[in-house]
């Protein structure tokens, strides 16, 4: 049965009639990782980027076709990843609660994905009391639902997921308040436990036991606090898998809206609570107050001052793991520590080249990161976004880059034929033709790509088009076209066209 369906979805005809005859020459293709092997039983996950035109006439060709070959499909699989509690209740929430995983088991696949949750983080007693009074589900376990539902990435549904849909998927709540650093356990002298690189390492443990010791890929991702955690981790288990006797399971890293700037501050501000305090003195006390684990190779470069792991730039380039970047060139947290807040009035020209310096100094640390995704909008976190394939850079959406990604990975493992030694790939890929993976925008301004996602008012909620969102910036078309010497209609079309 599988190979019939490899054979009719693969036929350039069955593909060209799918795609409603668009001329485009890509085929309906099956992921290369899963060509090699031997086993049977292995499911098949599909690319489905060639087909994204005609999305819907597939999918309802693909649900008929698997409930003629299983009329029991027909009825709703479950789907929602479900709740575990740790079996070492050691390792806890902030508050002591045991701490825990969703998981969604996919049998026939040897790709494990593990999502570390985002949500800033606190630093002292002052503000952790106050998260505790404001966001409990964050310190505490207490009141998690029993499922989730996963989204995006997360998705088991192939038009929302094409690449990874039908992976394992494991979703980590974040109640650490750590950025995922922390190893000190609750005792009389503090009030809260910190625990995160702990959480990650046992949720590690555990699956171990579920099938991820046969596992050929563990992608470990996060957004916000959690792709920050990503950077600070993905050595960790990669290391904590070899050293368990798997270094088969090859780990990669995807890194959301994790990658901040140790910038300054457009106003400073005393460090009062977690969101007016700039970014680097937030993160040293931090460190300090949760016992903050960084990755080793970056401690040796920055002994003293190991807060600068917390920062993508300066802990990327000491990683062994091959990390994603997924980064916003206006990320909404980074504009938030940096006291530029887009509420009410129109923006000032001071604020305005603020932002669009930001945007500079970000492309800048990026430049040298071979496989990333990073639209010039002004947002936060997109891995988890249903409608994650809609962003694109130029022309390429996030899953596409992924795939590529992946594909790049497999054939340097291929080429260099390097037993056992995956972890410690140069992240330098190859990339294949029509395959891109270094994909930053180079317009200057938040929301010059017309992919970007919509922006609200935060007053009225109203959806405001690009030009609306410009003139709440303060941005003045006349005098920006003056400057950049054009004429004010074509800047607005460029505006509009996002070129």
């Amino acid at each position: 049965g599988k190979r019939s369906l490899h054979a009719r979805l693969g036929a350039p005809a069955e593909a060209r009639r799918l795609r409603g005859g668009r001329a485009q020459t890509r085929r309906v293709q099956l992921s290369p990782p899963y060509r090699e092997r031997p086993e049977g039983a292995e499911s098949f996950p599909l690319d489905f980027t060639a087909v994204e035109g005609n999305m819907d006439n597939f999918m309802i060709q693909i649900k008929n076709l698997a409930q003629s070959l299983y009329p029991c499909s027909a009825q709703k699989l479950d789907q929602d990843m479900k709740l575990h509690f740790l079996k070492n209740a050691s390792v806890t929430c902030n508050d002591g609660s045991p701490a825990g995983y969703y998981i969604k088991e996919s049998k026939g696949s040897k790709r494990w994905l593990v999502f570390l949750e985002g949500g800033w983080y606190c630093f002292n007693k002052q503000t952790c009391d106050v998260r505790y009074e404001t966001m409990r589900r964050l310190m505490s376990s207490t009141k998690w639902p029993t499922t989730r539902t996963g989204t995006g990435i997360l998705s088991p549904q192939p038009e929302e997921n094409p690449h990874w849909w039908n992976a394992n998927m494991v979703f980590i709540p974040y109640c650490s308040s750590d950025v995922w650093s922390g190893a000190t356990a609750k005792t009389d002298n503090n009030d809260y436990a910190f625990m995160g690189s702990l959480i990650i390492k046992e949720v590690v443990n555990e699956l171990l036991t579920k099938g991820l010791d046969n596992a050929k890929v563990l992608l470990l991702a996060g957004s916000s606090a959690g792709g920050t955690g990503v950077l600070l981790n993905v050595d960790h288990v990669a290391e904590q898998l070899e050293s368990q006797g798997y270094p088969g399971v090859r780990v990669k890293g995807l890194a959301d809206s994790g990658w901040f700037l140790d910038n300054k501050q457009y106003r400073f501000t005393d460090c009062l609570d977690t969101i007016t305090c700039a970014p680097t003195e937030a993160i040293k006390r931090g460190i300090r107050y949760w016992g903050g684990l960084v990755p080793e190779s970056c401690r040796q470069a920055h002994v003293g001052e190991e807060w600068n792991c917390f920062f993508g730039y300066k802990v990327y380039p000491t990683l062994k793991s091959p990390v994603f970047v997924v980064q916003w060139l206006f990320d909404e947290a980074q504009l938030t520590v940096d006291n530029i807040h887009l509420t009410g009035q129109p923006v000032h020209e001071g604020q305005w080249r603020y932002i669009q310096n930001l945007g500079q100094e970000l492309r800048n640390t990026l430049h040298d990161v071979p496989a990333m995704f990073a639209p010039a909008c002004l947002s936060h976190e997109l891995i988890t976004r249903t409608n994650w394939m809609d962003i694109q850079v130029k022309g390429t959406s996030l899953p596409r880059a992924l795939y590529c990604w992946d594909r790049g990975l497999q054939d340097t493992i291929h080429t260099n034929n390097s037993h056992g030694n995956h972890n410690h790939q140069n992240h330098k890929v190859q990339p294949m033709r029509g395959c891109p993976l270094h994909l930053i925008d180079s317009c200057p301004w938040p929301h010059c790509n017309p992919t970007c996602p919509t922006i609200r008012d935060q007053l009225t909620g109203q959806e405001m088009s690009v030009i609306q969102f410009l003139k709440h910036l303060g941005f003045d078309v006349q005098k920006m076209a003056q400057q950049q010497g054009m004429d004010p209609g074509k800047l607005l079309g460029m505006l509009n066209n996002g070129n």
